[in-house]
């Protein structure tokens, strides 16, 4: 059986030593009271909770899966996950970070993002149902009318009510575009909705009274194309003037996908017949309400396979310490055992390290990101807001797509130390990277992330974007480029940024002769841009961890910080050299293939 323990310290490190999250706070009117025993005295409690009352039913939950009754249309969840979702929203965990003007305990997003990354290293299939909650809260607190707020936001901050994103349709996928579900507009002001829905999570299930969809839908009038689709909130139950629930909405689950991993979440396909729901947003505007959950949950994904990366390399280093086989090849290690334990071999050192780097590296880019929301949303100076707020689309697709990716590498590789065992499922290995796969595909697979990124959030305003996270970086270069024992992190992030911008040039002339160029770069591109904002931060850790090592601190975190930066500097960073390579190759050997996909 898998084990998992909170990683309280990494997080406090990097929260309020790297980053100095409650200084940065101080400036924001909504979070200047907020101190590190506060932050600290939260994150502790959430781990237990994760720990205690989610992770216990992550094998289950897998085992057991979801049940659809076909005649009532109505999702039975793995049992205990309803009894755990109780204990969520009684312990208010659903509304740490909400606007207390709906109930809310507005602590700062960089809070809750510890919350959910401890939830899903302990179950993510769980997670799943309260994190896609927070989607659709974010979109009805941007876009919704003022009686949506005050008839869903309450509800949906408490816990009480969970909410969906009804996007795609079996013939759509990614292009939203294609969607054919319709709506009808009613004489009071309610649209009747019609359509079918694929692939929505948590769309159906016995943990809430009520499920507020949000269903991506076309007006009578509505142009072809994307720029026809408005959004709706459609509710599972029709919610009454004093907020009492009504009638049966006519949304349904028809039924439950089968899936590869996160069995425990229902992930089901939608039928509208004639249901009712009001209009969010502008008509015709529904993807710029749809972009705040898409965004808010690609920021969640890749907080899932961080998640599972930390789970799997825990129980990876912990199998690594234990399991005997073989002698090191420079000798014995263990005199008293019969072989070695295998962590003394060279390539499973390799695999922990890697999923090790990737783990911490992720961790403090998602709260880096956080933070930046943070002052994006709350900061007086409407300059910084802006600034914040071109920082976090810069990186959302690189933690959705790089983070995900690195997961899937991560929890490969500690399946792997388990040798055949990890194949076996009652270790738990085989079900995190059975979870973890399906986050490199939702919410924009990772090369939809990769076009964003190159295309719209580089190419589409000549790198500004990418200049503003640069003078981070040269803030950095200059401030420490003196320094020797700086210098093996330093130098790396220099040279890559010089590259870098010459790269993104090249790529740019290129795409404008033909636009096949960007999308053969693209994938590449985005794993570039990774390691160098991966690079960035694991300096500013080194930054600190030396600083602490100089004073004369003894704590040996600091030394393991230094050991996995260079680690990930001298063993993963170097991958950008071969990637900007084949992105250099441009478009020509993937497009001149007709004889081979013939």
């Amino acid at each position: 059986m898998p084990a998992y323990t909170p990683p309280l310290r990494d997080m406090q490190f990097v929260m309020h030593e790297v980053l100095n999250v409650t200084e940065e706070l101080k400036a924001l009117p909504a979070h200047a009271d907020v101190d590190v025993d506060t932050i600290n005295a939260v994150i502790e409690e959430a781990g237990k909770f994760a720990a205690e009352v989610t992770f216990p039913l992550n094998i289950s939950g897998d085992e057991e899966g979801c049940k659809l009754d076909k005649l009532t249309h109505e999702v039975t969840t793995p049992k205990g996950f309803k009894e755990a979702y109780g204990k969520f929203v009684e312990g208010g965990w659903a509304a740490l970070s909400c606007d207390p003007e709906y109930g809310g305990q507005g602590l700062p997003f960089v809070v809750n993002q510890c919350l959910y990354e401890m939830l899903n290293s302990a179950n993510q299939a769980w997670t799943m149902y309260p994190g896609l909650s927070h989607g659709a809260y974010e979109a009805l607190h941007a876009h919704g009318t003022a009686e949506q707020k005050k008839t869903y936001l309450p509800k949906l901050t408490s816990g009480e009510w969970t909410g969906t994103m009804c996007l795609t349709e079996p013939h759509c996928g990614t292009d939203l575009g294609l969607l054919r579900t319709k709506a009808e507009p009613q004489a009071d002001g309610s649209y009747r909705i019609t359509g079918n829905k694929i692939f929505i999570s948590a769309g159906e299930h016995d943990m809430a009274e009520n499920i507020i969809h949000l269903v991506l839908a076309r007006l009578p009038d509505a142009p072809k194309g994307s720029k026809g689709i408005s959004l709706f909130a459609v509710p599972k139950y029709h919610v009454k003037a004093d907020g009492s629930l009504g009638d049966r909405n006519p949304i349904f689950c028809a039924g439950l996908e089968h899936k590869m991993g996160i069995h425990g979440n229902a992930t089901a396909q939608i039928v509208i017949e004639g249901a009712t729901g009001t209009l969010v947003g502008e008509p015709n505007k529904g993807l710029a309400a749809m972009f705040v959950m898409m965004n808010a949950a690609r920021l969640g994904v890749g907080n899932q396979s961080l998640g599972l990366t930390e789970v799997a390399f825990q129980n990876a280093l912990a199998y690594a310490k234990d399991r005997v086989q073989m002698r090191s090849l420079s000798g014995v290690k263990a005199k008293d055992k019969e072989a070695d334990p295998i962590i003394v071999h060279p390539d499973v050192r390799k695999m922990l390290m890697t999923a090790k780097a990737y783990a911490e590296g992720g961790r403090a880019l998602q709260i880096f990101c956080t933070l930046l929301l943070d002052k994006a949303h709350n900061h007086p100076d409407e300059k910084v807001r802006k600034d914040n707020d071109e920082l976090v689309a810069l990186l959302t697709p690189i933690v959705k797509a790089f983070i995900t990716d690195n997961g899937h590498i991560a929890t490969n590789h500690c399946m792997q130390v388990f040798g055949g065992h990890g194949f076996i499922k009652e270790w738990g290995m085989e079900q995190f990277v059975r979870d973890n796969r399906i986050n490199m595909i939702y919410e924009g697979t990772n090369t939809i992330q990769s076009l964003d990124l190159l295309g719209r959030k580089i190419l589409g305003n000549n790198g500004a974007s990418l200049k503003k996270f640069g003078k981070l970086v040269g803030r950095l270069v200059e401030e420490e480029g003196v320094n020797e024992k700086m210098s093996e992190f330093i130098t790396p992030i220099a040279v890559l940024g010089d590259k870098l911008t010459k790269f993104t040039t090249e790529i740019g002339f290129k795409g404008f002769q033909d636009p096949d160029e960007v999308g053969a770069a693209a994938v590449d591109y985005l794993r570039v841009a990774g390691h160098f904002v991966f690079g960035y931060l694991f300096a500013r850790m080194a930054q600190v961890a030396l600083r602490e090592i100089a004073a004369g601190n003894q704590d040996p975190f600091y030394v393991a910080k230094l050991q996995t930066a260079r680690f990930y500097f001298a063993k993963l960073f170097p991958e950008t050299a071969t990637l900007m390579l084949t992105a250099r190759a441009g478009a020509k050997p993937l497009m001149d293939t007709e004889a081979a996909l013939a």
